[in-house]
Formats: structure tokens, sequence, C-alpha cells
């Protein structure tokens, strides 16, 4: 017997792991993991031991997408329930990274889109596939996809619904690095390293500008002077010695 679909976490050395479980289906989302992200993403950003997130998918496929067979019953609350998850995902306060093998399809491309980063593997195959099921994509996930691989790459996704390698993937934006099968597990957690090393500070608000947001420069400005970390940085570089940065995403 399979075992039940479900959303696995783990946390270590600062890193959250969020990962995709449902191998019968190629890690189809179901309703109930839909709904299930957004308290875990809840729970994860409030967590001062977190400081990097990182999805990804059990086996070799990230996510193959909604599982279809909740689009019969009530596919808007089915489209409901994934935008949800997916502006969750956006909204997580720490870096965000999809770690992505095999296929990355339909929600499955959705969730990575909603990610900061995506690392793949060479082998990996993405798509955008509501054109093949007659489903109007939502607007949201539209323009976040648009933002990302601009707006010919999107049509190409949306109009057509075919697959895409890695090569194209990368020319357009969609992914940040591809790497070999065997290295990017190795991969993601050297660079997860990377990020976890420098200042929340400068993530958190770089963050929120590169998604447009303009209401906060102030709010910024206010916590660059009382965070400390401007001068603990100076200092260590001057120092030659690592940074110890203070400031914290859930001060």
């Amino acid at each position: 017997m399979s075992p039940a679909p479900s959303l696995t976490h783990s946390v270590t050395d600062a890193v959250a792991t969020v990962v995709i479980d449902h191998p019968a289906r190629r890690n189809a989302m179901t309703a109930g993991m839909w709904a299930a992200l957004p308290p875990l993403l809840d729970d994860l950003a409030a967590d001062p031991a977190v400081r990097v997130l990182v999805l990804t998918g059990a086996g070799d496929t990230f996510c193959a997408g909604a599982d279809i067979s909740a689009l019969v019953d009530d596919a808007g609350a089915a489209q409901g329930l994934a935008v949800a998850a997916e502006e969750a995902l956006a909204a997580f306060p720490k870096p965000t990274l999809a770690a992505v093998r095999g296929f990355c399809v339909g929600g499955g491309c959705q969730l990575a889109a909603a990610c900061d980063l995506r690392f793949a593997a060479g082998s990996a195959l993405f798509g955008v596939t509501p054109a093949k099921l007659g489903i109007v994509y939502p607007a949201s996930s539209t323009r976040r996809l648009t933002s990302l691989v601009g707006p010919a790459s999107a049509k190409y996704l949306l109009f057509s619904g075919e697959l895409i390698g890695t090569e194209r993937a990368l020319r357009t934006g969609l992914v940040d690095e591809v790497l070999a099968e065997a290295e990017l597990d190795k991969r993601v957690a050297e660079f997860t390293r990377v990020l976890v090393s420098r200042s929340q500070l400068t993530q958190a608000a770089a963050k929120e500008f590169t998604a447009g947001r303009t209401d906060r420069d102030a709010y910024w400005a206010q916590q660059a002077r009382g965070s400390g970390d401007t001068a603990e940085g100076v200092a260590a570089f001057l120092e030659r010695r690592a940074p110890r940065f203070s400031w914290t995403a859930t001060s």
C-alpha cells in the first residue's frame, strides 16, 4: 500500500527542507497538500532556527502538478487552494530555493516559480499546462511567470502547454543553475550555506524590493539603522573574519 500523500519537512543547520511526497502520482499535489502548505510555511517563517527554505520532491520527480482527480469535483476550489499555497510561498520572508529533478509541471512549476531561486538537474522538464485542460491560469500566477521569464516565453509555455528542457529554462530565466544529477544536492547544500551566512536584513529587504513593494523604504532604513548589521559587516571585512549578523526576520 502506498503511503499517504504528504508534505514532510526537516530543519538542519538553519535550512528547512520541505519535501513534496506523493510518489504514486509523481508527487502531484492533492487538495490536502495544497491546504497544508500555508500553515507549514507560517510555522517555519516564525522559527528563528530557520534562515533558508528548500522545496523539493521525493525521489526523482519535483512535482507533476495538481492531482487531476481533484478538478473533477470543483476545479475552482482546487485552483483557489493552489493559488493560496503559491502566494504563501512567494510571501515567505526568508530566501527560498526549489531543487528540481524530473518533472516540474503545472502546479509544480507554479510552486517553483514562487520560490526565489530554482536549481535543476540537467534532465528536469518544465511545463505550464492549463491549455491542455481548458483551464484559465490564475492571473497572479500568470503575472509571476511573466515577471520571471518575460512575456514571449510566458506565452510560449501557456499557449502550448509544451514541456521544455533545462537549456531553454536556463536561457529564459525559469531556472538559475543547471547541475549534473549527482551534483544537485551538493550544490544546493553549498549555496544554502552561503545564504545562511549572509545578512538576513539585506535578504529580507531585497526580497520585498525585488517583488515591487514601494511602501517600506522608511521601515527598512530604520531597521538598518537599529540592527548593527552594517557596523558588524564592515568590522568583519576589515578584521578579515566571518561576520556575525544579529538581525533576524523574526525579530
